[in-house]
């Protein structure tokens, strides 16, 4: 089977790292690889992570000179993995010990471009006593959940994935802050990946309001939440339904991220907005470049006709 390359965008978590790279110690094999990428942290993770790649030679670290956000590092990791099979978790969480291998082998039966654990074990202290538990529907996951709000796997962003549903999601959406695994999640699911969720698994989710990615970004601006996912879908923007769309720009600019439930996402198929952008075209085009007036052209005339 193929090796995973796992990865960990790590920023100010010196405090978690280390359980969440041993996690992942205990789940990879011979031949998988870690690659973590240190986000300008100004604690002392880059301490610590020195001194985990010195016993581990399978780990891989990475520095961005500037603090660049969560989908950057997540980038940087992806685009320095080895293999094509990748794993991403994030620095607070915690894997099962042995889960990733029926992970890997769900996503190879099933063909699939994703495949997520069940549930998410929320914990503050101990990860064996959760606060409460999240639920995905096992199987194939319907893309229509994810256009009406509901749980999905890029809610938390934790799982498996290949490097060409990556290529086809053009990526992480460097910008859209906490979003960034929700859209790509979404991203992933527009390009067409087949997402499953494997029956009876979970791993370990940490909940610190003080640390969250989420709590320190969308809930201090909730407004800003539409926009960035906004943002993020833009590559996207001629698979959505128009009016959607013009709903997304206009009234619904700043609440319809949470207003999916009451009003869904709306998608179209491929090709199918591109009469309307070619009129689009050439109704612009007609208004940047509008034909000169009689009067113009006789003016011309007359200037060529006397520098002959």
């Amino acid at each position: 089977m193929m090796n995973i390359t796992f990865f960990i965008p790590a920023y100010n978590c010196a405090q978690t790292i280390t359980e969440a790279v041993k996690s992942v110690m205990d789940n990879a094999v011979a031949g998988d690889e870690l690659v973590i990428v240190n986000d300008c942290s100004t604690d002392d993770t880059a301490a610590i992570l020195a001194h985990i790649s010195k016993n581990n030679p399978v780990v891989k670290i990475i520095t961005h000179k500037h603090n660049k956000g969560g989908a950057a590092a997540r980038n940087t990791a992806v685009e320095n993995a080895e293999h094509d099979l990748l794993f991403c978790l994030d620095a607070d969480n915690v894997l099962v010990p042995k889960s990733i291998d029926a992970l890997k082998k769900y996503l190879t039966d099933q063909q699939a471009d994703v495949a997520s654990f069940q549930y998410q074990h929320f914990f503050t202290t101990d990860k064996l006593a959760p606060a409460y538990v999240w639920e995905l529907p096992a199987g194939q996951y319907d893309i229509t959940r994810y256009l009406k709000g509901e749980n999905a796997p890029g809610q938390h962003g934790n799982y498996l994935f290949t490097k060409q549903s990556w290529i086809n999601a053009k990526g992480y959406a460097e910008g859209a802050g906490a979003l960034d695994t929700w859209t790509f999640g979404l991203r992933q699911a527009i390009s067409g990946a087949k997402i499953v969720v494997l029956k009876d698994t979970y791993y370990y989710h940490r909940l610190n309001h003080d640390t969250s990615y989420w709590m320190r970004d969308a809930e201090l601006s909730l407004w800003s939440s539409s926009v960035k996912a906004t943002y993020a879908l833009f590559p996207f923007f001629d698979l959505i339904d128009e009016k959607f769309l013009n709903y997304m720009l206009g009234k619904g600019r700043y609440k319809w991220f949470y207003t999916l439930k009451k009003k869904p996402l709306k998608l179209v198929s491929k090709g199918a907005k591109d009469n309307f952008y070619a009129a689009l075209h050439i109704k612009l085009n007609k208004y940047l470049y509008p034909k000169a007036t009689l009067a113009a052209r006789a003016i011309n005339k007359i200037k060529k006709t006397y520098k002959q």
